[in-house]
């Protein structure tokens, strides 16, 4: 039986007062103090993890049950920076039960496209076959994202050559991006805005110049400005409710810190800036 090792890696900072969501803190243009934008995202990463570790649990029991010509096996990898934050980021998840542990790896580079290849190099000298690779701060991220994001990878695996999957964030960027094995891909060039192209068209032209496929990934949104924040805030919540009756892993730890800091809803002003309806209604 042939076995294909499928890896998520989230690429993440250490929860550090000061480093962290700092767009979100009075440090930038934000309303909260810096140890508040560091609280918050140490949420989101927790959340994140234990979203992708209950996708990834529910796959291993799934390619256990098939017992198909391909095995697939799941591993979660937190790729931190620098080395010194690699132990710290080890004892924050020691504290708990996860449906899936992390393997966490520290990167290396002169800028975030070579930290990124470095990460993604020590997943295959591993011996990854699949990548799939975002960040953590993504609390509307869902197990549905994780299936069908290693579903449209397994695409590209029949594929010669391979190919990127890449689902979009709210802001022309990228929130998950990953290829195969097999896939001449890397992220020179792509961060941030080299050549004047925001991350996502980056990612495309790259693709389009080496006649790769690139299949799409629903958007999900990250976390960095505070209309970011707002936006996350209904969808958190949302989540959270709608977790009741559907198959999701809530983002419980990031609601209930928007619960903490008085974001309940977020009501916005009314305006007048929509078509005319006097043709409409009566």
């Amino acid at each position: 039986m042939q076995e294909r090792k499928n890896v998520v890696l989230l690429f993440s900072k250490l929860p550090e007062v000061g480093l962290v969501k700092t767009r979100l803190s009075i440090l930038k243009d934000g309303l909260f103090p810096p140890e508040t934008a560091c609280e918050l995202y140490e949420c989101m990463l927790l959340d994140v993890v234990e979203i992708i570790g209950t996708a990834l649990a529910d796959l291993e029991v799934e390619s256990a049950a098939l017992g198909s010509e391909v095995c697939d096996t799941y591993e979660l990898v937190i790729s931190t920076a620098p080395a010194a934050n690699a132990e710290p980021m080890r004892a924050l998840f020691a504290q708990g039960e996860w449906p899936v542990m992390p393997t966490v790896i520290v990167d290396e580079g002169a800028n975030f496209d070579e930290h990124y290849n470095h990460a993604f190099q020590q997943c295959w000298d591993a011996g990854a076959d699949c990548i799939l690779s975002m960040g953590a701060d993504m609390p509307a991220l869902t197990k549905a994202d994780i299936r069908f994001g290693i579903e449209q990878l397994h695409r590209l695996c029949a594929m010669p050559g391979g190919g990127i999957v890449l689902a979009p964030d709210q802001e022309m960027g990228v929130s998950v991006v990953g290829w195969t094995r097999e896939t001449d891909f890397s992220h020179d060039g792509v961060y941030y805005c080299q050549d004047g192209l925001t991350v996502l068209p980056a990612y495309i032209k790259k693709a389009r110049a080496a006649g790769l496929p690139a299949l799409w990934l629903p958007p999900i949104p990250d976390v960095d400005t505070m209309q970011d924040f707002f936006h996350n805030v209904t969808l958190v919540h949302a989540l959270c409710y709608c977790s009741e009756y559907d198959d999701i892993c809530p983002p419980h730890r990031t609601a209930d810190k928007f619960i903490d800091l008085g974001f309940r809803e977020i009501i916005v002003a009314p305006n007048n800036l929509f078509d005319p309806r006097g043709h409409i209604d009566q």
